[in-house]
């Protein structure tokens, strides 16, 4: 009774009062010590200790450690067990299963069938697990063969071991024999064997057969694991508009959905990028109480920064407790914070972190880099350092990229000898962080040379070798570049033709710039987007064409910047073009009312036409507004 509630002290202090000891007696103190949690060396110094020691005496001590995965342990003891019988064997593959030692415990079942008793080999708890083993390392072969060997020796069929076996099936892509084996037993199949088959078919691409099974198994009342594995199945296979109107029949079937339901469907609005869709399920899920499920939550937050609503996705996160949080999520908000230019946050998320991982670092001195704030990355990086945690080539990339960004020539080296000394200096990220970094501090030819150097798996490295060309004014280098990476068979993508571009826009090269431009969409079926339309206005404005940047800016799909129309300023100061002129610091005024420099361009503008009045009415505005003029500024001050 005492053993029974864990009262390990009330256990030995009785077994001290009796008289005579006896097996039982011994157990049931072993089995008080084991339940307890007791300190494995007091436990193990008490079996070495009992003077009689029986089959149960191992199989629970042998079990107890196996269990809470102690296995060195476990596996030292079951190799000096006198007789041993199905149940430890049991218990060290099932031990060596559970945390994934997967070689170890199949090495074990074959050493199990170097012995003539068939009753161990034969134990369905044992081949289930075997079955489950192999299903994880896909070893088809094997699972077959130990099949066979229960079909000659008429091992009955229990629903544990034909679940087992039809996982095994479906896992490895033999879904025909996972359906042969169902439709060859007289027994109605359980749900688990059901939900197997149809991702083992879903992942084959077929979805027909999975709906098939969905079918023929009951259909609207079939229960809510198969309706998910099927919605799972249609969207990993990038149906997502058959994996919604699934969920919408499974509704009107009756059949009452699960978090894990919600997970898939959101995965499907993702896929579509219906943020509606999404933002109708998320209060959905609000109503059934499933949204602060992590795996739905996260999912919610992927679908909604995804779906461009990262607003959205960072009012939900600050809505769950923290409770809720896990690493996983934790690194998705860093990167969505980021996104989003809330580097503050993305900062407090990682302070409040209990456990932090490599990506979670990473993922932070990344944000700080996109944000612009390179000191805040390197001085973590130099945290990390400190505290002696590994790095990875993402880790020494963004630090260079960090060093790019404030041209620490030398730090960057010291950086890049690291990466060396821990054996990747050939990695094709750091390298390409390295062009890159050279590249902006000057130095185009150690660039050029490290390229030629390193392997080149695509298109990545040539893209940040063209863009150091380009901005370093190398424009015949940069075109000789791209031409040599189009022989190669190297696609270019949008990237790239911003280098090719930004090439044109510095030299003043307009037709070419014009020939590149078109041949995106036409030859490349590449969309130009806002930083291909910037370097053509650009280049027209330079090169004494405002009134053809102007036009351009109106056939844009994207709304215009100020950077922009101030190109286009420029350019009409420098062609005298006093009417367009005009028009443009007009259109910046609307944008940025505190841009200093435009209204003095308006109002000299209408001085050079002879409006003194309308000239005297902008600097007014000006003086209104408090909008100061930038001083100029004399190296002779220095």
């Amino acid at each position: 009774m005492y053993t029974r509630y864990g009262q390990l002290t009330d256990t030995v202090k009785l077994l001290d009062e009796m008289p005579q000891r006896d097996s039982y007696s011994w157990n049931s103190l072993l089995e008080a010590h084991l339940k307890s949690g007791t300190n494995r060396e007091d436990t193990l110094r008490l079996f070495h200790s009992m003077p009689e020691k029986d089959d149960y005496s191992w199989k629970i001590t042998i079990s107890s450690f196996a269990k809470a995965g102690n296995l060195r342990i476990a596996r030292e003891l079951f190799d000096k067990m006198p007789v041993q019988d199905e149940k430890p064997w049991n218990s060290m593959i099932n031990g060596y299963a559970r945390i994934g030692r997967n070689d170890e415990a199949m090495n074990l079942f074959k050493s199990l069938n170097y012995s003539n008793d068939n009753v161990w080999k034969n134990n369905t708890h044992i081949l289930a697990t075997v079955f489950k083993i192999c299903a994880d390392m896909a070893a088809l072969d094997f699972g077959k063969q130990v099949h066979t060997r229960m079909v000659i020796n008429n091992v009955g069929f229990d629903e544990v071991l034909v679940s087992s076996l039809v996982n095994m099936y479906a896992k490895c892509g033999d879904v025909d024999s996972a359906s042969h084996l169902l439709n060859s037993l007289q027994a109605q199949p359980d749900d688990f064997s059901l939900s197997a088959l149809i991702t083992g078919y879903t992942k084959c691409g077929r979805l027909i057969d999975a709906r098939k099974v969905l079918d023929h198994s009951g259909g609207g009342k079939c229960n809510t694991v198969l309706w998910n594995s099927i919605i799972a199945g249609y969207v990993a296979n990038n149906e997502g508009s058959e994996a919604m109107n699934l969920f919408s029949k499974m509704r009107m079937d009756g059949i009452r959905e699960d978090p894990s339901t919600l997970a898939s469907v959101l995965s499907a609005t993702t896929s579509l990028g219906i943020v509606i869709i999404g933002k109708q399920i998320h209060g959905h899920g609000l109503k059934l109480g499933f949204i602060h499920d992590l795996i739905t939550a996260s999912v919610l937050i992927d679908m909604y920064s995804k779906c461009g609503s990262l607003d959205d996705a960072c009012k939900f996160f600050e809505e769950l407790q923290k409770y809720d949080y896990d690493t996983i999520l934790l690194n998705t908000m860093i990167n969505l914070y980021s996104k989003s230019g809330r580097i503050e946050d993305a900062r407090r998320t990682f302070d409040m972190m209990p456990r932090r991982s490599l990506i979670s670092w990473n993922s932070m001195i990344a944000g700080y880099n996109q944000n612009g704030c390179a000191i805040e990355a390197l001085n973590l990086f130099c945290d990390m350092h400190r505290l002696g945690l590994p790095m990875d080539q993402v880790s020494l990339a963004c630090v260079i990229s960090s060093c790019a960004s404030t041209c620490s020539l030398r730090l960057g080296e010291q950086i890049f000898s690291k990466a060396t000394v821990i054996g990747l200096e050939s990695d094709q990220f750091i390298c390409t962080a390295l062009i890159d970094f050279y590249s902006k501090c000057g130095y185009i030819e150690y660039g050029r040379s490290l390229f030629n150097e390193m392997e080149k798996t695509d298109e990545i490295p040539w893209n940040s070798m063209l863009m150091g060309y380009a901005a370093n004014g190398y424009v015949v280098e940069a075109f000789k570049l791209f031409e040599q990476m189009r022989n190669e068979g190297v696609a270019p993508n949008n990237i790239t033709f911003t280098g090719v571009l930004s090439a044109c826009d510095h030299c003043g090269l307009v037709e070419e710039g014009k020939k590149w431009f078109d041949s995106m969409k036409q030859e490349y079926n590449i969309e130009p987007g806002i930083e291909h339309f910037s370097c053509m206005i650009d280049m027209f404005a330079r090169a004494g064409f405002p009134a053809e940047a102007m036009n351009l800016i109106d056939q844009m799909p994207f709304e215009a910047d100020s950077s922009m129309l101030s190109s286009i300023l420029k350019g009409c100061t420098a062609t005298g073009n006093e009417s367009l002129s005009k028009k443009v610091a007009e259109r910046i005024l609307e944008l940025e009312p505190k841009q200093s420099s435009a209204y003095v361009q308006l109002a000299s503008t209408h001085a050079t036409c002879g409006d003194w009045e309308r000239s005297a009415q902008v600097r007014g505005l000006m003086e209104e507004r408090r909008v100061r003029k930038s001083p100029g500024h004399s190296w002779i001050d220095d």
